[in-house]
């Protein structure tokens, strides 16, 4: 009987989220009236969700998150982000395509300060777009840059999407970061190569120069740009470096790691009004996650309760298909998913489904989380409702810029994030051969 209501609950929850109802409100609303109905009181039901609610937001590891989103618009709102892609662009001038390559780079070493796709995707619009059309680069080439390099800031650890993974499947939050650092870095490379390519099999999407900027000939634009640069880099072997080296577990990786980022923020000249703008965007990127954790935590506990994921992984286990099968299921929901909602939302729904199928397929859990969040980032990018592509859409400073000329930019990075997804696949060890040094 428990089963049967905790299907009917799942077909309730897509019902609601297809009618337009804000994902946290469906998954609680499922969760406490199949609990209901299971326990067949009110009292129960409602208490349990208090519970969950306490339980969840007392745990430590929920404080990486918020301090982790410090830490990225402390970085973002102090000019460092800016001051990061002039300088990859002054290493690179001589390589063709090199503003898109740059912005490839930014985004791989800003991704390992902010762990949110959407943040990169908003400051990188509004920093590197306008460069690379000054210089006469082609839309479609500029834009498809900007938001699928974008996608590195949920890979790139610190990443949100990982923490919730971790958080969700008790998995070291630590040693999954460590899992992203490979297959992310495979990303950019292979990212960067595109770039180049690109500028050098049709010359006009991206004219060569090595122009500077008068200002940025000055040695005080060289010295900001520098200060910029190290203090990022600092803070990235800071956090990643503490975390790897054992020396901070993440929630006090992630407190040092904001406190790093205000000091370099108060270096670049931000000030009493511009910290507390960064605290209240962190407050407003944070809580609904938290409130979405809360929500996920209950549909978990229902899920377990009525025995539903014993039941979808025999069902699974008992078609009898080869793993690759399983596996393209998988990802064409994520994908799908990835069209209609956000990434935190898509993990809520289907890890605590997906995880113990993939376990009962013999999947190493490193290697199937960083799968799994390789695929779902390429559904921010799959039209007609990547959320990415509406982030940039409403980033770049200029009004002429169509949605499907972004779509279209995006095409050749959204087939190599699954090339990669898959090569992970394949190869496992290129997510559990950092963890397995740790």
């Amino acid at each position: 009987m428990g089963t049967d209501i905790v299907l009917y609950m799942l077909g309730l929850l897509v019902v609601l989220i297809v009618l337009g109802v804000h994902i946290a409100i469906a998954l609680g609303v499922a969760s406490v009236l199949g609990v209901y109905l299971i326990f067949g009181s009110w009292d129960i039901a409602l208490s349990l969700l208090g519970t969950t609610a306490y339980e969840a937001i007392r745990n430590q590891v929920f404080a990486v998150i918020p301090l982790f989103v410090l830490m990225g618009d402390f970085v973002s709102k102090s000019g460092a982000a800016k001051d990061l892609y002039r300088l990859c662009d002054r290493t690179l001038r001589r390589l063709p395509g090199r503003l898109a390559v740059a912005t490839v780079a930014g985004n791989a070493v800003f991704a390992a300060v902010t762990g949110v796709s959407i943040a990169s995707a908003a400051t990188f619009s509004r920093i590197a777009y306008p460069e690379m059309r000054r210089l006469g680069y082609r839309k479609t080439y500029a834009l498809g840059s900007v938001a699928g390099s974008a996608c590195l800031g949920m890979l790139i650890p610190p990443s949100v999407l990982l923490i919730v993974w971790a958080i969700l499947t008790e998995m070291s939050v630590g040693a999954l970061f460590v899992a992203g650092v490979v297959p992310g870095i495979l990303l950019a490379l292979l990212f960067c190569a595109y770039c180049v390519f690109a500028a050098l099999r049709n010359p006009d999407v991206a004219p060569h120069t090595s122009e500077l900027l008068e200002e940025e000939k000055s040695p005080e634009a060289l010295r900001g740009e520098v200060i910029g640069g190290i203090g990022i880099l600092a803070l990235i072997i800071l956090v990643i470096g503490g975390i790897w080296g054992g020396i901070f577990t993440p929630t006090e990786a992630a407190g040092f790691g904001a406190l790093g980022a205000l000091a370099l923020g108060v270096a670049k000249g931000m000030r009493g009004r511009e910290i507390m703008q960064a605290i209240f965007d962190a407050g407003k990127t944070t809580a609904p996650i938290m409130i979405l954790l809360i929500a996920a935590s209950m549909y978990s506990r229902l899920l377990a309760m009525g025995g539903a994921v014993n039941v979808i992984s025999g069902v699974f286990a008992g078609l009898d298909v080869a793993p690759i099968v399983l596996v393209l299921i998988m990802a064409g929901i994520w994908l799908l998913l990835g069209m209609l909602i956000d990434s935190v939302s898509i993990i809520l729904l289907t890890v605590p489904i997906f995880v113990p199928i993939a376990q009962i397929a013999g999947f190493d859990p490193f290697a199937f989380a960083i799968f799994g969040i390789l695929v779902i980032e390429a559904g921010l990018l799959t039209p007609p409702f990547g959320l990415l592509v509406y982030t940039v859409k409403g980033s770049v400073p200029d009004p002429s810029v169509r949605l499907g000329e972004i779509f279209r930019g995006s095409v050749p990075y959204w087939i190599m994030i699954l090339v990669i997804a898959f090569l992970v696949w394949l190869l496992p060890g290129t997510a559990t051969w950092l963890p397995g040094l740790m």
